[in-house]
């Protein structure tokens, strides 16, 4: 059998690590609220919950510090990060930027394979919103943006935005589907995906703004009322 032959046996996308598949699951614990802001995350109930070792423990704390998820503090440890407005505030200016970019993109050089992807993510997005998981909301988010950012090719963006994505996801889980929202956050994705299909890059700029703008607003309000430290 030559090397040609054995190109369907192909891994497309390696299986993931047992260090991945921790990191995914405290990421997610975090971000549905099943560990609050401020709550310490001690090492051995942690091991017996996972199934891991102290050592798969303590590098997944160190990634998710690297995101921004889990604060080391002196003499307590490891705890969930809390979230500072003015944090908040830096990463809708930075979205603000990229988002905005990566959607005028797409809406100048729409495709019908970009139409196809996007309608379809915007499908998946429908869909959990009836759901009551965060992280299944998050994950599909994230899809979202995805099409967007990589259908503009601007796949450098989107690396920055997924190093930023443990505080994004928090922030995005705090304030899509608010109730104090003037206009719920599916709402505003159905307008950057019409704008972007209908070729019309005002109306993404547009959109992409009413969004974070209004997520903004919602998010400093109820920043506001989490307990401190």
């Amino acid at each position: 059998m030559t090397q040609s032959d054995l190109s369907h046996l192909k891994i497309e996308q390696p299986p993931a690590t047992l260090r991945e598949i921790v990191q995914d699951k405290m990421r997610a614990a975090i971000i549905d609220g099943h560990f609050k802001p401020g709550q310490r995350l001690v090492e051995r109930p942690l091991c017996d919950q996972l199934g891991v070792s102290r050592t798969v423990v303590r590098e997944t704390i160190r990634y998710l510090e690297a995101e921004g998820l889990v604060e080391i503090l002196p003499n307590r440890g490891p705890i969930v990060a809390r979230m500072e407005w003015n944090d908040a505030r830096q990463i809708y200016d930075i979205r603000r930027m990229l988002e905005t970019a990566a959607a005028v993109a797409c809406a100048q050089t729409v495709t019908s394979d970009l139409t196809r992807d996007l309608q379809a993510a915007l499908a998946t997005l429908e869909q959990e919103f009836d759901q009551t998981t965060p992280g299944a909301l998050f994950q599909a988010s994230s899809g979202f943006y995805r099409v967007i950012f990589l259908g503009a090719g601007h796949s450098v963006a989107w690396e920055i935005v997924q190093r930023l994505n443990g505080r994004i996801s928090r922030l995005r889980i705090m304030t899509l589907s608010a109730t104090q929202r003037a206009r719920p956050g599916l709402d505003h994705m159905r307008a950057i995906s019409d704008a972007i299909i209908a070729g019309d890059p005002n109306a993404a700029r547009a959109a992409v703004a009413a969004h974070l703008d209004d997520a903004a607003t919602v998010a400093q309000r109820l920043l506001s009322l989490e307990p401190p430290e």
